[in-house]
């Protein structure tokens, strides 16, 4: 068991979790003693159904996770970003995968070993304690979306899938665009396999979007220009 990160404390956002400001000052340290990956846009980080061997934390970049239904449609369950990790369920239950992981955007990952990370969950009681609240987070996130996908119109959930995008991206780009909107860089295929609807929908819906002016698009990527037309759209279906 490596020792550099007795100190390390986790909190759960937003159904994932991420390392706090002790873990960000640790980073060059953690990264000399775990191993630091590049991975490519496109590829495929593991497969449902694989053996879990280690923790992946996003250093930066975007993943997406998802599964794929019994028609063989994948359904994206949710998009990770820098600072969240990646496989900690199937660590703790030490079983294979139950998801897919696959790169959105260029990302980089720290990996810990499983036994690094079953470790600092067994020894350390404020970790156990934040992943059993990520735990419940999860379940309680998963409910509302299902409450979202079960009631809430296609086009309510585009927008508000649209909303938390552009937040994510804002945060990798944030450096290029301090101002500015994030750049969504999304295909159509991903936004409705993330909403649980057709890519026909998608594209029909982002031009009623365009439209309204609520957004402006160059070929896959996605502005949003009105925020606050968005959250009036999100906001009839809550």
């Amino acid at each position: 068991m490596r020792h550099l990160t007795q100190n390390l404390t986790l909190t759960p956002i937003s159904g994932t979790l991420t390392f706090e400001n002790t873990f960000s000052n640790k980073m060059n340290q953690i990264k000399e003693n775990f191993e630091s990956i590049f991975y490519k846009k496109g590829q495929v980080l593991f497969n449902e159904g694989n053996l879990a061997r280690g923790l992946h934390y996003i250093e930066s970049g975007i993943v997406k996770i998802y599964k794929y239904g019994s028609d063989g449609k994948e359904q994206i369950l949710h998009i990770a970003k820098n600072g969240d990790i990646i496989g900690y369920k199937s660590l703790l239950s030490d079983s294979n995968y139950n998801v897919s992981a696959s790169i959105l955007e260029d990302t980089r990952l720290t990996y810990i070993p499983k036994d690094d990370f079953v470790d600092l969950f067994k020894n350390d009681q404020e970790i156990a304690s934040n992943i059993m609240r990520l735990l419940c987070n999860d379940l309680v996130n998963m409910e509302s979306k299902m409450v979202s996908m079960a009631y809430k119109p296609v086009r309510g959930r585009l927008a508000e899938t649209l909303l938390e995008l552009d937040g994510m991206f804002h945060e990798q780009k944030e450096e290029e665009k301090p101002k500015k909107s994030g750049l969504i860089q999304l295909s159509r295929e991903d936004l409705a396999n993330l909403i649980g609807t057709a890519k026909e929908t998608v594209i029909r819906l982002l031009s009623e979007f365009k439209t309204e002016k609520l957004i402006k698009t160059e070929g896959k990527k996605i502005s949003i220009l009105d925020y606050q037309g968005l959250m009036r759209i999100d906001n009839l279906y809550h």
